[in-house]
């Protein structure tokens, strides 16, 4: 039987050999590497791998989860990295911008949960956790005044806060806003009582 009548034999339903001992009708039994040969006898490029059915690769809920696992697990450089897959996936999606906005956060990577936390306010501007997060991320950055007027958004969308209010004292603290900064100088000066002309 030659290889063409093999050929026909194997695709009229014959059972194929077991994986590992197939060899291609057209290798050359010469070459070790089992290589197809063409007719002018260069060799053939192995064939690549066929790209995986969509089913087959990892869906944005599962990447999800998988990330909230490794912030668990407080690997939040991995988990970000995990996360970006999922938003790619899923973009403009609150429960995945706010996880990947805390793995940028809690791995020092401020401007991108800055980036972050906003598109996650562009989804829903009155999540006051998120205006508290995105404060966060901006105090880090060293924007205080900006950090301050999302703090005070979060406060007024959510009035019962502790968490908040603490945060905003801390950042007063740490830099008083300017209406609480020592007057100018020729303010100093107007606040000052007269002075009797007969001290000069």
């Amino acid at each position: 039987m030659n290889e063409e009548q093999s050929a026909r034999k194997e695709s009229d339903g014959e059972p194929e050999p077991p994986d590992g001992e197939a060899q291609r009708l057209d290798a050359d039994p010469q070459r070790p590497d089992g290589e197809a040969q063409r007719p002018d006898g260069d060799p053939q490029p192995p064939h690549e791998a066929p790209e995986q059915p969509d089913e087959d690769r990892e869906s944005a809920y599962a990447l999800l989860q998988r990330g909230q696992g490794l912030m668990r697990s407080r690997h939040h450089a991995q988990a970000a990295i995990v996360l970006e897959r999922a938003a790619r996936l899923e973009p403009g999606k609150g429960s995945i911008l706010e996880p990947l906005g805390r793995a940028y956060q809690h791995s020092g990577q401020f401007e991108r949960a800055r980036e972050t936390f906003e598109a996650l306010l562009e989804v829903d501007p009155s999540a006051h956790w998120a205006h508290f997060a995105l404060a966060a991320a901006l105090r880090k950055l060293n924007r205080s005044a900006n950090a301050r007027t999302h703090l005070r958004l979060a406060i007024a969308l959510s009035p019962a806060s502790v968490l908040y209010r603490t945060a905003l004292a801390r950042l007063d603290a740490e830099s008083p806003p300017p209406s609480a900064k020592a007057p100018p100088a020729a303010d100093a000066a107007r606040s000052e009582p007269p002075r009797d002309p007969e001290e000069d």
